[in-house]
């Protein structure tokens, strides 16, 4: 396969999982130790921070996770509420509930430009400055005509509009930038290639370098916040989150203009016919976000409502800088769900 000079997938190549797998094995508590005292971390550090030598130690990464937040963005918390304007799918991934073939038996829908308008007026009503506009991967369903006109509609009743769709060219996300889209969040799902061709089953989601190559194609049109992530319990989390490292640290690099920030999704409702093949627990959750805090100690970390009110709340001190309003994910039902 040949790689643009532009692709991470350069990098995905070079820190393969046998790299990875043999610098677990060589950490030791003084490694550990020795990364907890670093300013500025190396993959090594970060790899130390992750692994089961780390366990003793999580008392004191999260103090320290908690201090960079508070240095770097005070207590300030960002809220966003999602609204979903469609769930049609056109692809076939299989621990998806949107998915075409998912079994799911629920009506699949687009929201009317009228539909966008009502959940916009709902939210805007209830404070929200901020939403995040989602849809299923059906380009030819929702198009991106029918994606900017929601921005528009959006944009006159928030301050920030962002979008969580199926990827892109550079060309649609400019068309997106002028409309004015500020952010978009595509999460990789797994960067493990072998896992990522076995549940993408169908459809233009399952070109793994197109939807690799998207977010840095978002930030060269113009987009000013790029949110990437992994879908944590898809694949062993502890390869996935040093990949999904990488590639926050490689968007900060050639999207220097866009501020880069992190998600942690973890699986946890799926069809019938798929079962998580790696449960990510809390703790493991705590491990994560408190090292990634410590090696991307400027970088807005965002929690959704996958989590509940309970676990955010003992999530933010660790490193959460922004988190989604309750929604419910049926397009149209915004009015019947609680914040």
């Amino acid at each position: 396969m040949k790689i643009t000079p532009y692709s991470f997938l350069e990098i995905l190549q070079n820190w393969r999982k046998d790299r990875i797998a043999d610098l677990y094995s060589q950490i030791t508590e003084d490694d550990v130790l020795a990364a907890l005292e670093k300013e500025n971390l190396f993959v090594k550090d970060f790899i130390a921070l992750l692994s089961p030598k780390a366990t003793p130690f999580i008392e004191q990464i999260a103090q320290k996770a908690h201090h960079l937040t508070r240095q770097y963005f005070g207590r300030t918390l960002s809220l966003y509420a999602p609204i979903y304007l469609s769930n049609l799918c056109a692809s076939d991934c299989a621990y998806c509930c949107f998915a075409s073939h998912a079994g799911i038996h629920e009506k699949r829908v687009a929201l009317t430009e009228e539909q966008i308008r009502e959940e916009c007026i709902e939210l805007s009503s209830r404070g929200i400055q901020t939403v995040l506009l989602l849809t299923g991967d059906a380009p030819k369903r929702t198009g991106i005509d029918y994606i900017c006109k929601a921005v528009a509609i959006a944009k006159e009743y928030f301050k920030s509009v962002s979008v969580e769709v199926y990827s892109m060219d550079e060309s649609q996300y400019t068309q997106l930038v002028e409309n004015g889209t500020e952010g978009v969040t595509l999460y990789m799902e797994t960067y493990d290639r072998e896992v990522y061709d076995k549940v993408h089953l169908a459809g233009k989601k399952k070109d793994f370098k197109y939807r690799l190559d998207a977010l840095e194609k978002a930030g060269r049109a113009g987009i000013r916040r790029l949110t990437c992530g992994a879908l944590l319990g898809l694949s062993d989390w502890q390869y996935d989150v040093v990949w999904l490292a990488l590639h926050a640290k490689y968007l900060q690099k050639v999207c220097w203009q866009s501020l880069v920030s992190v998600s942690f999704p973890r699986l946890k409702h799926t069809p019938p016919r798929f079962n998580v093949p790696h449960i990510v627990n809390l703790n493991e959750l705590v491990q994560i976000i408190t090292a990634m805090r410590l090696f991307l100690p400027r970088s807005p970390f965002n929690i959704s409502t996958r989590e509940s009110a309970e676990i955010r709340d003992n999530l933010i001190p660790l490193g959460i800088t922004s988190i989604s309003a309750g929604s419910s994910t049926r397009p149209g039902d915004i009015r019947y769900s609680m914040m």
